[in-house]
């Protein structure tokens, strides 16, 4: 599959000043996107980001502060992108903090910020950024998830996090079905363990974790305008893994 073409596109990454988001933001500029790269305390890092965005092909790239879990911050981010590159074609949810600590060990505001970040930050850029993308004639929003989340996967360590990516990926499908008629395409990329993960487990599936170009293979699938009957999917990248334990 040839990368799309993505010229005259803008594109907002949430939490693209590191890891998963940075590669992915990084992709989109390599396909000639115009780039927001988003961050919440990583202004440096998100600075480095975006000149990097320039120098792989991005005509315009820009950094952008905001939490995503509060609607005036939301609000006041998507302003500032859209007064410097113009609405958002291309909006991916990759924000979600996790707590890998047992769920009697973990203090309230751990459990909130997990399910905050990752469900009411998805659901709060993904309503921002639908007004304009109605209007348009091409628009995508993809959501990260995690893999066997929509299973039911559930463990005593992590639960609000497998708590929160379901929530992700039924939002991805009712998001989907309300857009149907909109232009717009809604899906979700779910990863087990990725090359930048904190932990490891003793085995992984192919003897190795997921690259950050396995993630992009399915993201420029899903940004492909030739993709556009495709919608309320979501493509695990898990190289195979049964769950049968955590």
């Amino acid at each position: 599959m040839n990368d799309p073409d993505l010229s005259n596109r803008t594109v907002l990454v949430t939490g693209s000043a590191r890891g998963v988001g940075r590669e992915l933001l990084l992709a989109t500029a390599d396909c000639g996107a115009k780039t927001a790269v988003h961050y919440h305390t990583s202004a440096d890092a998100a600075r480095e980001v975006a000149e990097s965005a320039r120098d792989r092909g991005a005509p315009e790239a820009m950094t952008v502060q905001g939490d995503v879990t509060d609607p005036e911050s939301v609000d006041g981010l998507f302003a500032a992108v859209e007064a410097e590159l113009g609405d958002v074609d291309v909006l991916v949810n990759n924000v979600g903090d996790f707590a890998p600590a047992h769920w009697e060990e973990l203090e309230f505001d751990s459990w909130n910020r997990v399910l905050e970040t990752n469900v009411n930050g998805t659901y709060l850029c993904s309503k921002r950024a639908l007004p304009s993308m109605r209007e348009a004639d091409y628009a995508r929003i993809v959501n990260v998830g995690y893999a066997s989340s929509e299973k039911g996967l559930v463990s005593p360590k992590n639960f609000p996090y497998f708590v929160a990516k379901a929530g992700v990926l039924m939002f991805t499908r009712m998001l989907a079905a309300d857009t149907r008629d909109d232009g717009i395409t809604v899906n979700a990329v779910s990863p087990y363990v990725v090359e930048n993960s904190d932990e490891f487990p003793e085995e992984l599936p192919r003897d190795r974790p997921a690259s950050f170009d396995d993630l992009i293979n399915p993201l420029l699938f899903f940004l492909d305008p030739d993709s556009e009957y495709v919608s309320g999917e979501n493509i695990e990248v898990d190289g195979g893994w049964l769950p049968e334990t955590v």
